[in-house]
């Protein structure tokens, strides 16, 4: 594997351990999150960076096979830009159900 695609996958693969450490912080309980700014900032910057992940891997190697890629990179665009947008309920959705998706998907790929 390139080099510069096994470290935006290793980016990947820490911003992953970094969202589920805050859903075990907060018992995997969206009231605990929603009422904690401090880790609603910190989930939508992993989020921000994941997303400027994926969009680097789609770069060096448009082919590759990730699910969802132009919602993600979207995503990071909006925390990015329209940040006012941005819902409790919306991330909370994505890190319940996109982001272990994206975890396997990511770990298949390292592995090919």
């Amino acid at each position: 594997m390139q080099h510069k695609l096994l470290k935006y996958f290793l980016d990947i693969e820490s911003i992953i351990i970094e969202i589920e450490a805050i859903k075990t912080k907060t018992d995997n309980n969206f009231i605990l999150f929603k009422s904690d700014i401090i880790l609603q900032r910190a989930i939508e910057r992993d989020l921000e960076i994941l997303g400027e992940a994926i969009k680097k891997i789609t770069e060096i190697s448009p082919i590759i096979e990730i699910s969802s890629i132009k919602n993600i990179i979207g995503l990071r665009n909006i925390i990015a830009h329209a940040y006012d947008s941005v819902e409790p309920e919306m991330i909370w959705a994505i890190i319940q159900k996109d982001i272990p998706k994206l975890s396997n998907e990511i770990f298949i790929l390292k592995h090919k």
